[in-house]
């Protein structure tokens, strides 16, 4: 199960998240958290896969929590949704 994992703290690491899921008894397959291309910033937000039959207890155990002073986002990811082509002009014609 993919879940969303919103409001973190910019310090937090994929090892502290990690350690947080393991603390619930729940083993993460992988953590992400998402950064800034140009800076390698954490943008606050990121992803865990976890098992799925292990996914409703780590919502219900680590949404709301504590974390780093914030209290943590965690629910079953959805899908992204279909972005346009980034703009509301048509290409120029450059002949």
């Amino acid at each position: 199960m993919r879940l969303f994992l919103g409001n973190l703290p910019f310090k937090a690491s994929e090892e502290d998240l990690t350690d947080l899921f393991q603390s619930i008894g729940v083993t993460p397959d992988s953590i992400q958290v998402m950064r800034d291309r140009q800076t390698g910033q954490s943008r606050g937000f990121g992803f865990a896969e976890v098992p799925d039959d292990q996914g409703n207890q780590a919502v219900q155990a680590v949404n709301g929590r504590q974390v780093m002073g914030r209290a943590i986002v965690v629910n079953e990811a959805r899908p992204m949704a279909e972005r346009g082509d980034g703009g509301g002009r048509p290409p120029r014609n450059r002949y």
